[in-house]
């Protein structure tokens, strides 16, 4: 299912996001020398935006049934991929919400290290609410913090709306 996101199905999202990062860091650092910091970040934030939230659109728009139903599918294979990267514990689990703490994050980690937790912060955090958007206002997600921009879990908290 999301074998347009990772291109090669062998290569472990953490490995992906490696090479992303490989190409966007230098990319990103000359654009703030050209450009200014606010500027650059605010271009590669407009078009990192733009590709994810096409890109799980056209995925979720491949996943037969009903809104919910394609939330379900393509948050099942997201959490399947980034599952061997994050340490999640699981609030609660409902018909009318689902409630996960992430507490450790490799992908934060990484991107720390480099300095560059926004750029981290657009490539994985923000694609959550891509696949939210799959649940076209069945499904919504909140979520105050992330380990990325220094807090000490991750609190995501997607709700349902009533059948």
């Amino acid at each position: 299912m999301l074998d347009d996101y990772l291109v090669d199905p062998k290569l472990s999202l953490l490995d992906k996001t490696r090479i992303q990062a490989q190409i966007l860091v230098p990319v990103l650092r000359a654009l703030r020398c050209e450009l200014g910091k606010e500027k650059a970040d605010a271009i590669v934030k407009q078009a990192l935006r733009s590709w994810s939230k096409q890109l799980f659109a056209a995925i979720g728009d491949r996943i037969e049934g009903g809104p919910r139903r394609k939330w379900a599918a393509l948050q099942a294979a997201w959490a399947q991929i980034s599952e061997p990267y994050v340490t999640a514990e699981i609030r609660r689990h409902d018909k009318e919400a689902f409630e996960v703490d992430i507490t450790q994050c490799r992908f934060a980690e990484f991107f720390r290290a480099l300095g560059e937790p926004e750029l981290g912060a657009l490539l994985i955090c923000e694609a959550d609410f891509d696949v939210a958007a799959a649940g076209s206002g069945e499904v919504s997600l909140a979520r105050d913090q992330t380990i990325m921009k220094g807090a000490p879990s991750c609190t995501f908290r997607y709700t349902f709306a009533p059948r």
